[in-house]
């Protein structure tokens, strides 16, 4: 079974930089594409960014475009997640996903394997 585990939620002051971890269990994420979702109380699930299995590829949406990187390293199996200049929007619930269909990472929907969370919350 594919198991992503999210870390490194908190607290974060308005102005400041989050890293997310996702360590994935049962499978090589060079077999998977990886990404990123967001909820906010009230809201509905959003995508945020995804990575696609061999690195060569990445997509952000427009809310976190300039602010947010993914990336990867393959020798621990680990996706990260870092958004820089935090505004209170960008908080929510974060979770990490993947799924084994290597379509273009531009598909934000589909993805079979879910996390459990983390949450963000960014100070006003």
């Amino acid at each position: 079974q594919v198991q992503p585990v999210e870390s490194g939620g908190g607290l974060m002051p308005r102005g400041g930089s989050l890293t997310l971890s996702c360590a994935v269990s049962g499978r090589t994420i060079g077999a998977l594409n990886m990404a990123w979702f967001r909820q906010a109380p009230g809201k509905d699930r959003e995508f945020v960014a995804a990575i696609n299995y061999n690195g060569a590829d990445t997509y952000y949406a427009d809310p976190v475009k300039g602010r947010c990187t993914i990336s990867r390293d393959t020798t621990i199996n680990t996706v990260y997640l870092q958004i820089n200049k935090l505004i209170p929007e960008d908080t929510a619930v974060y979770t990490c996903a993947a799924r084994n269909t290597l379509v273009s990472v531009r598909r934000t929907s589909g993805y079979n394997y879910w996390g459990q969370g983390t949450q963000v919350t960014v100070s006003a």
